[in-house]
Formats: C-alpha cells, structure tokens, sequence
C-alpha cells in the first residue's frame, strides 16, 4: 500500500519553540509514512533559543528535513515559504506544540483520497506540559461545547463530516494554485481566512475522528488571558484587510456577550429593571456553566466548582479582544478608504532549485 501512497510536504512553522521540537519531530517520524514518501520543511521565525540547534542535530541524521529562515516571524509568511518550497501532491501544515498519532498522515491522506476532500484532518487532544490544577482546568474549558462552541476539531465528532476548520490539516496542493497563498496581512487569523476562502470557492474539508494530535495548552492563568484576547483581536481586526468576516459564528459570541454586559449594565443607571435582567442573565449563565462543569466530575468535584470562573475568563477575555479590535477598524484610517479595493499580501517567494 505504501507504494501507492503520494509524496507529500510537512511543513512546521516555529519561533522558540525547544521544549516542543523534539516531540513534535520524532512523532513524525515515527508515524507509519514512510520516508522516502515525505519531505518536513521546518521554517524558523528567527528564534533566539536552541531551536535551531535541534534542528541541525536532526537534518544530520534525516535527509529528508529542510531548513528556511523567515524573517517576518509571522505564522502566514512561514507557511507560504513552506508551500512555495514544497514538492509534495499533499500538504500538511502542522504545529510544533503537537505530537502526532503513528496513523496521522496514511489516515489524513486515505479521507481526502476516499472522499474527494481539499483539505482533511482530526480531532486535538489537549493536555497541560505539566500536569497541575490550573493547566487541567484551562483544558477543560478547551474541550467543552460551552467553552468553544462548536469547535468540533476540540470537541470531538463520531463520524467523518465537513467542517469548517481542523488542525494539523492536509491540503491538496492544487488548492493554492486556485485560491492563492495565505493572507499575510493576517498574523493570527491567516489560517481561518485561508479555509474561509477555500470552502467560499466550493472546496470540501472533512473532519475524521480517526486521526489523532495531542497540542500542549498553556499551564499559566496570565497567559491563558493574553492568548484569548489576542485570539478574539485576531477575529475582527481582518476587516482592516479583507471585506468578508473570516471567521465563524461562534467566533463573535464573545463580542456579544461583551457589548451585552457592557450595554445592560449602562442602562441600568437608567431603570432599575436593566439590573434584574442581569441579575436574570448572570443566574443563567451560572447554571449553564455548572451544567456543563458537571461533565468533568471524573476529574474531582474541585473542577466543577472552579471552571464557571474559567469559562467567564475565557468568553470575557476573548470577547475584550474582539471589542478593542472593532474600535480599531472603525478608526482606522485606511478601513473606509481601502473597504472595497483590499487586496491579499503576500511576499515574493523565490522556490528552492
């Protein structure tokens, strides 16, 4: 069977990235792909750690393994170094923060073979590096419906079916050819843009249970904040650039939930009925947080009480991001000038030889 297997390109984009190097690296090649069947272009956003010293130690022993530098740092300028240097039929663009299941890649490219797919992938387990109370909560809150919506990719699904984004995902290398490059405008967005457009052109991306990543979330409250505010920026600061809404439904909720509060709490200097609709509001969204808590009793009855704080944290947090992105593109200078002529930016890439 491996015979028939197409040759594919892995390309991994990465800024400082030691502690997760080796792990993500040796679970590639340990997957049941063979070799001579892949080549992994790992693009390095001019890291200042030992990154770059783990990868020469593995280009040594693989020579399947390519090096490129990427000056822009940024997540959309790597990938596209990747694909314009990349020789592969298929091509997986993947996260150094993961490990990869043995069957990842024969799964990924037998869905889009069986079912015509232009980009495929599986579900993500998340887990804490390390394994303390804070990291499993901010896990949990991760894997939940209430947490992220129907994020299916993290929540999990029985059945290969469409969706609108997956992780870790196998693309038809004909799909840039059509749709072009990532938007490099978009440092945090760029990927769910480039799906956006790539199921706008009618193209096809399954979600297959079968296929397995396990990403390592962050251990720390400060930066579970910080990531979520810059995630929900990331959701709304592309109308800067584009004149279509990059994201999902469940992508907005936030913002919402946000101007809500903020919008029932000014009028309740006005009428004291506004303060019981948020007293109303608040008892709501207590029960539904403790509802959904109440799934990961297995984990200790102490997770149950702390996660509604979690879930407030994370939609009040990410919904922050999205507010303070919004006054940024209705100031903006150039967002009423550039509405109807933005463009997608995309540097000169010279192809490898």
């Amino acid at each position: 069977m491996f015979n028939e297997l197409p040759f594919i390109s892995v390309i991994i984009p990465f800024r400082n990235e030691e502690i997760y190097l080796r792990g993500c690296l040796d679970s590639i090649l340990d997957n049941n792909y063979p070799h001579n069947k892949m080549e992994i272009i790992l693009v390095d956003g001019m890291s200042t750690d030992n990154s770059p010293e783990i990868i020469r130690e593995y280009k040594l022993k693989f020579k399947n393994i390519f090096l490129y530098m990427n000056p822009g740092k940024t997540f959309p300028i790597a990938v596209n170094i990747g694909i314009v240097n990349s020789t592969g039929e298929f091509i997986f663009i993947m996260g150094s923060h993961a490990v990869y299941h043995r069957n990842y890649f024969t799964l990924c490219i037998e869905t889009s073979l069986k079912y015509n797919a232009d980009n495929s992938g599986g579900i993500l387990n998340t887990i804490g590096l390390n394994k303390n109370f804070i990291g499993k909560a901010i896990n949990n809150v991760l894997t939940s419906r209430f947490g992220v919506g129907n994020s299916l990719f993290r929540t999990g699904v029985k059945e290969v079916g469409e969706v609108d984004t997956v992780f870790g995902g196998c693309y038809k290398k004909s799909v840039f050819d059509k749709i072009g490059l990532f938007n490099e405008n978009l440092t945090s967005s760029s990927d769910m843009d480039f799906n956006t457009r790539l199921r706008k052109a009618g193209g096809k991306i399954l979600l297959n249970p079968a296929v397995v990543a396990t990403y390592y979330t962050r251990n720390d409250f400060r930066k579970f904040l910080k990531n979520n505010f810059r995630n929900g920026y990331w959701a709304i600061i592309p109308l800067k650039y584009i004149d279509y809404i990059p994201v999902e439904f469940r992508h907005l909720v936030p913002l919402l939930f946000v101007l809500g509060i903020i919008g029932l709490i000014a009028a309740s200097f006005f009428s004291i009925y506004f303060l019981w609709v948020i007293l109303l509001g608040a008892f709501i969204y207590l029960c539904a947080a403790y509802y959904f808590s109440s799934h990961f009793l297995k984990d200790g009855f102490k997770y149950t009480l702390i996660l509604p704080f979690f879930y407030f944290s994370l939609h009040v947090s990410y919904g922050l991001g999205s507010l303070f992105a919004l006054f940024g593109v209705l100031f903006s200078k150039n967002f009423y000038r550039l509405r109807f002529n933005k463009k997608i930016k995309q540097h000169k890439f010279e192809p490898k030889k």
